[in-house]
Protein backbone atom coordinates (compact mmCIF):
# COMPACT_ATOMS: atom_id res chain seq x y z
CA UNK A 1 0.00 0.00 0.00
CA UNK A 2 2.89 2.43 1.05
CA UNK A 3 4.78 1.72 -2.24
CA UNK A 4 1.49 2.54 -4.19
CA UNK A 5 0.95 5.83 -2.34
CA UNK A 6 4.43 6.79 -3.51
CA UNK A 7 4.19 6.36 -6.77
CA UNK A 8 0.90 8.25 -6.94
CA UNK A 9 1.87 11.20 -5.45
CA UNK A 10 4.12 12.59 -8.39
CA UNK A 11 1.33 12.08 -10.62
CA UNK A 12 -1.44 14.52 -7.95
CA UNK A 13 1.53 16.65 -7.82
CA UNK A 14 1.71 17.07 -11.35
CA UNK A 15 -2.28 17.64 -12.28
CA UNK A 16 -2.15 19.98 -9.49
CA UNK A 17 0.55 21.83 -10.79
CA UNK A 18 -1.18 21.91 -14.30
CA UNK A 19 -4.28 23.54 -13.29
CA UNK A 20 -2.75 26.32 -11.49
CA UNK A 21 -1.22 26.21 -15.04
CA UNK A 22 -4.07 27.12 -16.19
CA UNK A 23 -5.78 29.82 -14.47
CA UNK A 24 -3.47 32.42 -16.50
CA UNK A 25 -5.56 31.19 -19.11
CA UNK A 26 -9.11 31.29 -17.80
CA UNK A 27 -8.59 34.42 -16.25
CA UNK A 28 -7.38 36.14 -19.81
CA UNK A 29 -10.77 34.35 -21.22
CA UNK A 30 -12.64 36.46 -18.57
CA UNK A 31 -11.04 39.48 -19.62
CA UNK A 32 -12.89 42.07 -21.82
CA UNK A 33 -10.81 41.14 -25.16
CA UNK A 34 -10.61 43.07 -28.62
CA UNK A 35 -12.41 41.59 -31.52
CA UNK A 36 -11.01 42.94 -34.72
CA UNK A 37 -14.00 42.48 -36.63
CA UNK A 38 -16.16 44.05 -34.49
CA UNK A 39 -13.59 47.03 -34.45
CA UNK A 40 -13.63 47.32 -38.15
CA UNK A 41 -17.46 47.17 -38.46
CA UNK A 42 -17.76 50.10 -35.62
CA UNK A 43 -15.02 51.83 -37.73
CA UNK A 44 -16.61 51.64 -40.69
CA UNK A 45 -20.22 52.78 -39.40
CA UNK A 46 -18.52 55.82 -37.77
CA UNK A 47 -17.47 56.92 -41.20
CA UNK A 48 -20.98 56.23 -42.40
CA UNK A 49 -22.53 58.63 -39.69
CA UNK A 50 -20.02 61.52 -40.97
CA UNK A 51 -20.89 60.83 -44.51
CA UNK A 52 -24.73 61.71 -42.79
CA UNK A 53 -23.80 65.74 -42.02
CA UNK A 54 -21.98 66.72 -45.48
CA UNK A 55 -25.76 64.31 -46.90
CA UNK A 56 -27.71 66.45 -44.44
CA UNK A 57 -25.47 69.65 -46.03
CA UNK A 58 -27.12 68.62 -49.72
CA UNK A 59 -30.56 67.93 -48.16
CA UNK A 60 -31.40 71.07 -46.57
CA UNK A 61 -29.19 72.98 -49.10
CA UNK A 62 -31.11 71.95 -51.79
CA UNK A 63 -34.45 73.18 -50.53
CA UNK A 64 -33.49 76.79 -49.47
CA UNK A 65 -33.26 79.70 -51.57
CA UNK A 66 -30.34 79.53 -53.85
CA UNK A 67 -28.87 83.06 -52.78
CA UNK A 68 -28.45 80.64 -49.68
CA UNK A 69 -27.21 77.77 -50.74
CA UNK A 70 -23.37 78.14 -49.52
CA UNK A 71 -24.14 79.53 -46.11
CA UNK A 72 -26.11 75.87 -45.31
CA UNK A 73 -23.03 74.21 -46.58
CA UNK A 74 -21.23 76.36 -44.64
CA UNK A 75 -23.26 75.98 -41.38
CA UNK A 76 -23.34 71.87 -41.77
CA UNK A 77 -19.31 71.36 -42.58
CA UNK A 78 -18.19 73.80 -39.26
CA UNK A 79 -20.41 72.15 -37.15
CA UNK A 80 -18.56 69.46 -38.12
CA UNK A 81 -15.20 71.05 -37.21
CA UNK A 82 -16.23 72.96 -33.67
CA UNK A 83 -18.21 69.66 -32.16
CA UNK A 84 -15.55 67.77 -32.82
CA UNK A 85 -13.49 69.93 -31.00
CA UNK A 86 -15.81 70.18 -28.40
CA UNK A 87 -15.98 66.34 -27.78
CA UNK A 88 -12.38 65.87 -27.61
CA UNK A 89 -11.91 68.55 -24.81
CA UNK A 90 -14.59 67.96 -22.76
CA UNK A 91 -18.36 66.80 -24.12
CA UNK A 92 -17.63 63.14 -24.33
CA UNK A 93 -16.16 63.51 -20.96
CA UNK A 94 -19.43 65.13 -19.73
CA UNK A 95 -21.55 62.63 -22.08
CA UNK A 96 -19.42 59.04 -20.95
CA UNK A 97 -17.24 59.63 -17.87
CA UNK A 98 -16.65 57.21 -15.22
CA UNK A 99 -17.95 59.25 -12.58
CA UNK A 100 -20.94 61.94 -12.48
CA UNK A 101 -20.59 65.75 -11.72
CA UNK A 102 -24.34 65.32 -10.84
CA UNK A 103 -25.70 61.75 -10.32
CA UNK A 104 -27.71 60.03 -13.19
CA UNK A 105 -27.65 63.76 -14.76
CA UNK A 106 -24.40 64.09 -16.19
CA UNK A 107 -20.52 62.51 -16.39
CA UNK A 108 -17.35 64.06 -15.07
CA UNK A 109 -14.60 65.63 -16.01
CA UNK A 110 -12.04 62.32 -16.01
CA UNK A 111 -11.73 61.85 -19.78
CA UNK A 112 -11.15 65.68 -20.44
CA UNK A 113 -9.16 66.16 -24.19
CA UNK A 114 -9.16 62.40 -23.61
CA UNK A 115 -6.81 61.51 -21.00
CA UNK A 116 -7.26 57.77 -20.05
CA UNK A 117 -9.27 56.98 -23.33
CA UNK A 118 -7.17 54.65 -25.28
CA UNK A 119 -6.26 51.42 -26.71
CA UNK A 120 -8.19 49.58 -23.98
CA UNK A 121 -11.39 47.19 -24.59
CA UNK A 122 -14.34 48.81 -24.26
CA UNK A 123 -16.47 45.63 -24.74
CA UNK A 124 -15.16 44.29 -28.19
CA UNK A 125 -13.92 47.42 -29.72
CA UNK A 126 -11.11 49.60 -28.62
CA UNK A 127 -12.30 52.49 -26.25
CA UNK A 128 -11.33 55.26 -29.33
CA UNK A 129 -13.55 53.25 -31.44
CA UNK A 130 -16.46 53.74 -28.81
CA UNK A 131 -15.57 57.40 -28.51
CA UNK A 132 -14.97 58.30 -32.09
CA UNK A 133 -18.37 56.72 -32.97
CA UNK A 134 -20.50 58.29 -30.36
CA UNK A 135 -18.65 61.88 -31.48
CA UNK A 136 -20.46 61.47 -34.77
CA UNK A 137 -23.40 61.38 -33.47
CA UNK A 138 -22.84 64.61 -31.37
CA UNK A 139 -21.55 66.46 -34.41
CA UNK A 140 -25.06 65.48 -36.62
CA UNK A 141 -27.37 66.49 -33.66
CA UNK A 142 -27.23 70.04 -33.84
CA UNK A 143 -26.23 70.03 -37.53
CA UNK A 144 -30.13 68.55 -37.86
CA UNK A 145 -31.13 71.83 -36.29
CA UNK A 146 -29.96 73.89 -38.78
CA UNK A 147 -32.67 73.45 -41.20
CA UNK A 148 -35.03 75.59 -38.56
CA UNK A 149 -33.49 78.67 -38.79
CA UNK A 150 -31.81 78.54 -42.62
CA UNK A 151 -31.52 81.77 -44.45
CA UNK A 152 -32.17 83.91 -41.17
CA UNK A 153 -29.03 83.76 -38.96
CA UNK A 154 -25.86 85.22 -38.08
CA UNK A 155 -22.98 82.49 -38.75
CA UNK A 156 -20.74 83.72 -35.60
CA UNK A 157 -23.68 83.14 -33.49
CA UNK A 158 -24.79 80.03 -34.94
CA UNK A 159 -21.20 78.95 -33.70
CA UNK A 160 -21.37 79.75 -30.28
CA UNK A 161 -24.80 78.65 -30.24
CA UNK A 162 -23.94 74.86 -31.11
CA UNK A 163 -20.54 74.97 -28.55
CA UNK A 164 -22.87 75.70 -26.00
CA UNK A 165 -26.84 74.03 -27.27
CA UNK A 166 -24.24 70.61 -27.26
CA UNK A 167 -22.82 71.37 -23.68
CA UNK A 168 -25.61 71.76 -22.12
CA UNK A 169 -28.28 69.94 -23.82
CA UNK A 170 -26.74 67.07 -26.04
CA UNK A 171 -23.96 65.81 -23.74
CA UNK A 172 -26.65 65.83 -20.46
CA UNK A 173 -29.41 64.00 -22.91
CA UNK A 174 -26.85 61.35 -24.20
CA UNK A 175 -25.38 60.95 -20.53
CA UNK A 176 -29.22 60.10 -19.34
CA UNK A 177 -29.77 57.27 -22.02
CA UNK A 178 -26.30 55.78 -22.90
CA UNK A 179 -23.75 56.64 -20.04
CA UNK A 180 -22.86 54.81 -17.13
CA UNK A 181 -25.28 55.94 -14.43
CA UNK A 182 -27.70 57.91 -16.04
CA UNK A 183 -31.34 58.30 -15.19
CA UNK A 184 -33.13 57.40 -18.05
CA UNK A 185 -31.33 53.99 -18.97
CA UNK A 186 -31.27 53.10 -15.11
CA UNK A 187 -35.54 53.12 -15.74
CA UNK A 188 -35.22 51.39 -18.58
CA UNK A 189 -35.53 53.50 -21.49
CA UNK A 190 -34.97 52.08 -25.18
CA UNK A 191 -33.44 53.83 -27.62
CA UNK A 192 -31.30 51.90 -29.93
CA UNK A 193 -29.55 54.75 -31.86
CA UNK A 194 -30.72 57.70 -30.71
CA UNK A 195 -35.05 59.00 -31.27
CA UNK A 196 -34.46 60.65 -27.43
CA UNK A 197 -30.71 61.71 -27.86
CA UNK A 198 -30.62 62.84 -31.10
CA UNK A 199 -34.05 63.46 -32.99
CA UNK A 200 -36.32 64.86 -29.87
CA UNK A 201 -33.77 66.51 -28.36
CA UNK A 202 -32.52 68.22 -32.08
CA UNK A 203 -36.64 68.91 -33.07
CA UNK A 204 -37.68 70.25 -29.99
CA UNK A 205 -34.58 72.79 -29.94
CA UNK A 206 -35.70 73.29 -33.59
CA UNK A 207 -38.46 74.29 -32.72
CA UNK A 208 -37.42 76.94 -30.08
CA UNK A 209 -35.02 78.53 -32.34
CA UNK A 210 -37.71 79.04 -35.02
CA UNK A 211 -40.17 80.57 -32.62
CA UNK A 212 -37.38 82.82 -31.28
CA UNK A 213 -35.48 83.82 -34.48
CA UNK A 214 -38.75 84.87 -35.93
CA UNK A 215 -40.10 84.02 -39.34
CA UNK A 216 -38.35 84.77 -43.18
CA UNK A 217 -39.23 87.83 -44.62
CA UNK A 218 -42.06 87.52 -47.23
CA UNK A 219 -43.31 84.08 -45.16
CA UNK A 220 -45.19 82.17 -46.46
CA UNK A 221 -46.75 84.43 -49.22
CA UNK A 222 -43.36 85.27 -51.23
CA UNK A 223 -40.84 81.88 -50.51
CA UNK A 224 -39.51 80.89 -53.42
CA UNK A 225 -39.68 76.66 -53.80
CA UNK A 226 -36.29 74.60 -53.15
CA UNK A 227 -33.66 76.49 -55.69
CA UNK A 228 -32.26 72.44 -56.51
CA UNK A 229 -34.48 69.48 -55.92
CA UNK A 230 -31.49 67.36 -57.36
CA UNK A 231 -29.26 67.82 -54.55
CA UNK A 232 -31.76 67.41 -52.00
CA UNK A 233 -32.49 63.77 -53.40
CA UNK A 234 -28.81 63.52 -53.92
CA UNK A 235 -28.66 64.58 -50.14
CA UNK A 236 -31.30 62.16 -48.87
CA UNK A 237 -29.25 59.57 -50.64
CA UNK A 238 -26.38 59.72 -48.93
CA UNK A 239 -28.32 60.19 -45.55
CA UNK A 240 -29.99 56.61 -46.27
CA UNK A 241 -26.89 55.35 -47.00
CA UNK A 242 -25.24 56.50 -43.75
CA UNK A 243 -28.01 55.67 -41.42
CA UNK A 244 -27.04 52.08 -41.48
CA UNK A 245 -23.81 53.32 -39.59
CA UNK A 246 -26.31 55.29 -37.92
CA UNK A 247 -28.57 52.09 -36.89
CA UNK A 248 -26.50 49.09 -37.47
CA UNK A 249 -23.32 50.62 -35.52
CA UNK A 250 -25.48 50.62 -32.62
CA UNK A 251 -24.74 47.28 -31.73
CA UNK A 252 -21.12 48.43 -31.48
CA UNK A 253 -20.77 44.63 -32.69
CA UNK A 254 -20.81 42.74 -36.00
CA UNK A 255 -23.53 40.57 -34.83
CA UNK A 256 -27.28 39.62 -35.41
CA UNK A 257 -28.78 42.72 -33.73
CA UNK A 258 -26.21 44.42 -36.04
CA UNK A 259 -28.15 42.87 -38.80
CA UNK A 260 -31.70 43.24 -38.07
CA UNK A 261 -31.08 46.52 -37.31
CA UNK A 262 -30.11 46.84 -40.78
CA UNK A 263 -32.85 45.48 -42.59
CA UNK A 264 -35.60 46.97 -40.38
CA UNK A 265 -34.22 50.95 -41.14
CA UNK A 266 -34.23 49.92 -44.67
CA UNK A 267 -37.80 48.57 -44.44
CA UNK A 268 -39.19 51.38 -42.32
CA UNK A 269 -37.78 53.87 -44.61
CA UNK A 270 -39.45 52.08 -47.71
CA UNK A 271 -42.70 52.11 -45.95
CA UNK A 272 -42.63 56.16 -45.14
CA UNK A 273 -41.69 56.66 -48.59
CA UNK A 274 -43.92 54.71 -50.20
CA UNK A 275 -46.95 56.46 -47.57
CA UNK A 276 -45.88 60.12 -48.14
CA UNK A 277 -46.55 59.57 -51.82
CA UNK A 278 -49.99 57.82 -51.41
CA UNK A 279 -50.82 60.89 -48.86
CA UNK A 280 -49.03 63.35 -51.68
CA UNK A 281 -51.49 61.74 -54.13
CA UNK A 282 -54.84 61.78 -52.58
CA UNK A 283 -54.38 65.61 -51.11
CA UNK A 284 -52.24 66.91 -54.01
CA UNK A 285 -53.18 65.14 -56.60
CA UNK A 286 -49.64 64.03 -57.50
CA UNK A 287 -46.82 62.21 -55.79
CA UNK A 288 -43.89 64.48 -55.48
CA UNK A 289 -40.20 64.20 -55.30
CA UNK A 290 -39.79 66.82 -52.23
CA UNK A 291 -42.46 64.51 -50.71
CA UNK A 292 -41.05 61.37 -51.41
CA UNK A 293 -37.45 62.55 -49.65
CA UNK A 294 -39.52 63.74 -46.65
CA UNK A 295 -41.24 60.70 -46.11
CA UNK A 296 -37.56 58.72 -46.62
CA UNK A 297 -36.16 61.09 -43.81
CA UNK A 298 -39.33 60.79 -41.75
CA UNK A 299 -39.03 56.97 -41.69
CA UNK A 300 -35.33 57.08 -40.99
CA UNK A 301 -35.90 59.10 -37.74
CA UNK A 302 -38.84 57.05 -36.45
CA UNK A 303 -37.12 53.59 -36.80
CA UNK A 304 -33.66 54.74 -34.66
CA UNK A 305 -34.53 54.29 -31.51
CA UNK A 306 -36.72 50.93 -32.41
CA UNK A 307 -34.21 49.32 -34.89
CA UNK A 308 -32.62 47.03 -31.94
CA UNK A 309 -35.94 46.15 -31.08
CA UNK A 310 -38.47 45.66 -33.63
CA UNK A 311 -39.10 42.90 -36.00
CA UNK A 312 -39.56 43.49 -39.78
CA UNK A 313 -43.32 44.18 -39.69
CA UNK A 314 -43.01 46.76 -36.34
CA UNK A 315 -41.16 48.54 -38.26
CA UNK A 316 -43.43 48.90 -41.19
CA UNK A 317 -45.68 49.97 -38.73
CA UNK A 318 -43.03 52.87 -37.54
CA UNK A 319 -42.60 53.73 -41.26
CA UNK A 320 -46.52 54.30 -41.80
CA UNK A 321 -47.00 55.69 -38.93
CA UNK A 322 -44.02 58.17 -39.34
CA UNK A 323 -45.73 59.52 -42.33
CA UNK A 324 -49.15 59.99 -41.20
CA UNK A 325 -48.00 61.76 -38.30
CA UNK A 326 -45.46 63.90 -39.75
CA UNK A 327 -47.27 64.90 -42.58
CA UNK A 328 -50.06 66.01 -40.42
CA UNK A 329 -48.10 68.41 -38.73
CA UNK A 330 -46.14 69.45 -41.88
CA UNK A 331 -48.97 70.28 -44.04
CA UNK A 332 -51.81 71.12 -40.87
CA UNK A 333 -50.27 71.85 -37.50
CA UNK A 334 -47.20 74.21 -39.27
CA UNK A 335 -49.42 76.33 -41.49
CA UNK A 336 -52.46 76.73 -38.60
CA UNK A 337 -50.02 77.91 -36.14
CA UNK A 338 -47.46 80.01 -38.53
CA UNK A 339 -44.12 79.58 -37.30
CA UNK A 340 -41.20 79.07 -39.58
CA UNK A 341 -39.47 75.63 -39.41
CA UNK A 342 -37.66 76.75 -42.44
CA UNK A 343 -37.13 72.80 -43.57
CA UNK A 344 -39.70 70.81 -41.37
CA UNK A 345 -37.07 69.92 -38.15
CA UNK A 346 -39.74 69.96 -35.55
CA UNK A 347 -42.11 68.39 -38.30
CA UNK A 348 -39.80 65.56 -39.33
CA UNK A 349 -37.32 65.23 -36.69
CA UNK A 350 -39.07 66.39 -33.78
CA UNK A 351 -42.26 63.94 -34.30
CA UNK A 352 -40.63 61.63 -36.17
CA UNK A 353 -38.63 60.86 -33.19
CA UNK A 354 -41.16 60.62 -30.67
CA UNK A 355 -43.41 58.62 -32.52
CA UNK A 356 -40.65 56.23 -33.01
CA UNK A 357 -39.16 56.12 -29.37
CA UNK A 358 -43.18 55.68 -28.12
CA UNK A 359 -43.77 53.05 -30.45
CA UNK A 360 -40.67 50.74 -29.75
CA UNK A 361 -42.55 50.68 -26.34
CA UNK A 362 -45.03 48.76 -27.69
CA UNK A 363 -43.60 46.90 -30.85
CA UNK A 364 -40.50 45.78 -29.27
CA UNK A 365 -39.60 42.25 -30.07
CA UNK A 366 -38.14 40.31 -27.64
CA UNK A 367 -36.64 37.93 -29.28
CA UNK A 368 -34.23 40.87 -31.14
CA UNK A 369 -33.80 43.18 -28.31
CA UNK A 370 -34.59 41.60 -24.95
CA UNK A 371 -37.43 43.77 -24.49
CA UNK A 372 -40.99 42.93 -25.34
CA UNK A 373 -43.54 45.57 -26.28
CA UNK A 374 -45.66 46.12 -23.45
CA UNK A 375 -47.58 48.97 -21.64
CA UNK A 376 -45.64 49.41 -18.91
CA UNK A 377 -42.84 50.05 -21.36
CA UNK A 378 -45.00 52.17 -23.35
CA UNK A 379 -45.34 54.54 -20.44
CA UNK A 380 -41.19 54.15 -19.81
CA UNK A 381 -40.37 55.56 -23.41
CA UNK A 382 -43.64 58.25 -22.97
CA UNK A 383 -42.00 59.86 -19.79
CA UNK A 384 -38.56 59.79 -20.99
CA UNK A 385 -39.94 61.60 -24.46
CA UNK A 386 -42.05 63.90 -22.03
CA UNK A 387 -38.62 64.55 -19.56
CA UNK A 388 -36.46 65.39 -22.57
CA UNK A 389 -39.00 67.82 -24.43
CA UNK A 390 -39.40 69.99 -21.27
CA UNK A 391 -35.49 69.88 -20.58
CA UNK A 392 -34.45 70.73 -24.24
CA UNK A 393 -37.20 73.26 -24.30
CA UNK A 394 -36.39 75.24 -21.27
CA UNK A 395 -32.80 75.31 -21.79
CA UNK A 396 -32.94 76.33 -25.89
CA UNK A 397 -34.65 79.21 -24.44
CA UNK A 398 -32.34 80.22 -22.08
CA UNK A 399 -28.65 79.74 -24.26
CA UNK A 400 -30.80 81.62 -27.01
CA UNK A 401 -31.51 84.67 -24.95
CA UNK A 402 -27.57 84.23 -23.25
CA UNK A 403 -26.41 84.16 -27.00
CA UNK A 404 -28.65 87.23 -28.36
CA UNK A 405 -27.27 89.47 -25.18
CA UNK A 406 -24.13 89.36 -26.50
CA UNK A 407 -24.53 88.74 -30.43
CA UNK A 408 -27.71 89.71 -32.01
CA UNK A 409 -28.46 86.08 -33.14
CA UNK A 410 -30.74 87.08 -36.47
CA UNK A 411 -29.06 89.18 -39.75
CA UNK A 412 -29.94 92.32 -40.36
CA UNK A 413 -33.07 93.00 -43.04
CA UNK A 414 -30.76 94.14 -45.47
CA UNK A 415 -28.21 91.14 -45.14
CA UNK A 416 -31.25 88.70 -45.37
CA UNK A 417 -32.49 90.10 -48.79
CA UNK A 418 -29.13 89.96 -50.16
CA UNK A 419 -28.43 86.43 -48.96
CA UNK A 420 -26.31 84.73 -46.45
CA UNK A 421 -23.90 83.82 -49.03
CA UNK A 422 -22.85 86.94 -50.26
CA UNK A 423 -22.94 88.98 -46.24
CA UNK A 424 -21.72 85.86 -44.35
CA UNK A 425 -19.34 84.48 -46.28
CA UNK A 426 -18.91 86.84 -49.50
CA UNK A 427 -19.12 84.10 -52.22
CA UNK A 428 -21.58 82.71 -54.13
CA UNK A 429 -22.65 78.86 -54.91
CA UNK A 430 -23.39 79.62 -59.16
CA UNK A 431 -21.16 82.13 -61.03
CA UNK A 432 -21.98 83.10 -64.34
CA UNK A 433 -19.02 82.99 -66.86
CA UNK A 434 -19.17 85.47 -69.58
Amino acid sequence: METKMKWRWPGVIAIICGMFSLVPEVLAESEPAIDSGDTAFVLICAALVLLMTPGLAFFYGGLVRKKNFLSVLMQCFVIIGIITLQWVLWGYSLAFGPGELIKGFVGNFDYVGLKGVGMEPNGTIPHLAFMVFQGMFAIITPALIVGAFAERVRFSAMCIFMVLWATFVYDPVCHWVWGSGGFMGAMGALDFAGGTVVHINAGIAALVFAIFIGKRKGYPNKMSPPHNLPFAVLGTGILWFGWFGFNAGSALAADGVAASAFVVTHVATAAALVTWAILDWIFNQKPTVLGVITGAVGGLVAITPASGFVNPTGAIAIGVGSSLLCYFFVSCVKPKFGYDDTLDVFGVHGIGGIWGAIATGFLADEAIGGTAGSLAQTWIQTKSVAITIIYTLVVTTILLFVVNFFIKIRVTEEEELIGLDLSDHRETAYTILD
